[in-house]
């Protein structure tokens, strides 16, 4: 379950924030339990962050498909024509 802070986190500061996280991680000096917080900020900051690749993704998916099916239906342009 995600909270709503994550939710707002946009997929650059959801990104840079773990980039944060794995840099204090690997530059040790962290008792136990802080290097523990940490390791669940960074999982939760990578969820995060695959939700929004994810969701790239399927946009694209859907685009490409919608492309896909206009040039079935000779209504899209063909290659070398502008769009």
């Amino acid at each position: 379950m995600t909270s709503k802070v994550e939710e707002a986190l946009g997929y650059e500061q959801a990104r840079d924030e773990l980039i944060e996280v794995v840099r204090r991680l690997e530059a040790g000096g962290t008792t136990l339990e802080e290097s523990l917080a940490l390791w669940e900020r960074g999982e939760e900051l990578a969820k995060v962050c695959r939700r929004w690749l994810e969701g790239a993704r399927a946009r694209l998916d859907a685009a490409l498909a919608e492309e896909a099916a206009a040039e079935e239906a000779g209504t899209a342009p063909s290659e070398g024509e502008p769009r």
